[in-house]
């Protein structure tokens, strides 16, 4: 039995990089940049106002109140293209072109006009109320590093400088593959001893959040020909294989043994986890195969711990690993003995704005009606008790 910085060391370390491809910018969510992406232009493009008011030169308002003769208007989209002269102002519009000449923005609010004059009621400062030209960005400026992962944000800044299509890390194909005989497609009715399958169209959820093309596999029984079957069907067509259950010692525990008659090289088959110890990680002909355990919370944790990271670094990302913090805990938490735990928490702050990580109640690796209220997983060291208020390691759920 490993740890878990041992398995995911394992995991990165066999995780191979995909390539790229060439996307356009309304299929770029979510994706992993493969170029570092820079400015076209500078931005702002021009000396820009900040709000609405009046464009002065500030040597003319040495004493205020003064009137300033009113020679024209500076919209957004449509400037004022002359130079503003000694006792002269423009009517602007937040984030139009300051004129050459004017120096700072007066705020409308201090103003008065009266015809073709503006009467100033307050000094400025050089500069005040204007954005710089290049303020913001240069011309040739990186903006977005390679590995960065794209956000809507991100989108705003790629479609500001003109990057309609760029290059991301490929899309990792992946197959998800549920065991079970006592399972029934979400859309039936379970008869006696039987139960829907959650874990299917939710590892299918957390592939397409980490950027994969997911394909979802019909359900598979107990049976290790047809399961080692379907994985060498798939390990052909797939990067990666993510097969829920059957991974434990019982008797109709099947996976590994189905990878072994493949004769598939397994990296590890257990982690000192809670939930989540029976995980296998293998390599069957290029593919990866993750053997994930059945219960519904075990699947969700070592998923995000391991198989996320796995498909994040196969597209090149820089931060491939769950987003870390640490938080102020917010009631006693007692580890597992020989083994590092991941508690469900809900997120909140105090009245000091300091973070608190409060656990939530939950039934155990089966329950994942509580499990789905978290918001992060807390880490508990392996026999370790920790007490409400001490800092705690946080990892942020997607």
């Amino acid at each position: 039995m490993i740890s878990i910085e041992e398995a995911i060391s394992i995991v990165l370390e066999q995780a191979p990089r995909l390539g790229r491809e060439r996307v356009k910018l309304e299929a770029a969510l979510g994706r992993i940049l493969a170029e570092d992406v820079h400015a076209d232009m500078d931005l702002p493009p021009f000396d820009r106002a900040q709000m609405d008011g009046y464009a002065v030169r500030v040597a003319d308002l040495d004493v205020v109140p003064a009137r300033l003769r009113l020679v024209g208007e500076s919209a957004a989209g449509r400037g004022w293209h002359q130079e503003l002269k000694a006792g002269e102002a423009v009517r602007i519009m937040t984030g139009a072109p300051v004129p050459v000449g004017a120096d700072a923005v007066v705020p409308l609010e201090q103003t008065h006009e009266r015809g073709d004059e503006v009467e100033i009621a307050t000094r400025v400062a050089p500069g005040q109320n204007v954005v710089p030209r290049a303020a913001e960005a240069r011309r040739g400026t990186r903006l977005l590093e390679a590995g960065t992962k794209i956000t809507a944000a991100a989108v705003a800044t790629l479609a500001a400088f003109g990057h309609a299509m760029f290059d991301v890390g490929r899309a990792p194909r992946v197959a998800i593959m549920v065991t079970g005989s006592e399972l029934v497609p979400v859309e039936s009715r379970p008869e006696r001893d039987q139960i829907r399958d959650a874990n299917g169209p939710m590892l299918g959820c957390y592939a397409a959040l980490a950027g994969a093309q997911v394909s979802r596999l019909p359900l598979m029984g107990d049976d290790r020909e047809k399961i080692a079957q379907r994985m060498a069907d798939l390990s052909r067509t797939h990067d990666l294989l993510v097969i829920s259950g059957g991974v434990s010692v019982g008797k109709y525990d099947l996976t590994k043994e189905a990878l072994r008659s493949l004769g598939a090289r397994v990296f590890f088959e257990r982690v000192r986890l809670r939930p989540g110890k029976p995980t296998v990680f293998a390599r069957l002909n290029e593919a990866l195969v993750f053997g994930l355990p059945g219960n519904p919370v075990s699947a969700a944790v070592t998923f995000n711990l391991f198989v996320r990271t796995a498909l994040l670094a196969m597209q090149g990302a820089r931060n491939p690993q769950l987003p870390e913090a640490y938080a102020q805990l917010g009631a006693n938490v007692r580890g597992a003995r020989g083994r590092a735990s991941f508690v469900p928490a809900r997120l909140q702050t105090d009245e000091n704005g300091r973070l608190i990580a409060q656990p939530l109640r939950w039934g155990g690796s089966s329950d994942f009606v509580s499990f789905a209220r978290a918001e992060a997983m807390i880490f508990v060291p392996e026999d370790v008790e920790l007490e409400a208020n001490s800092a705690v390691r946080i990892l942020w759920l997607p």
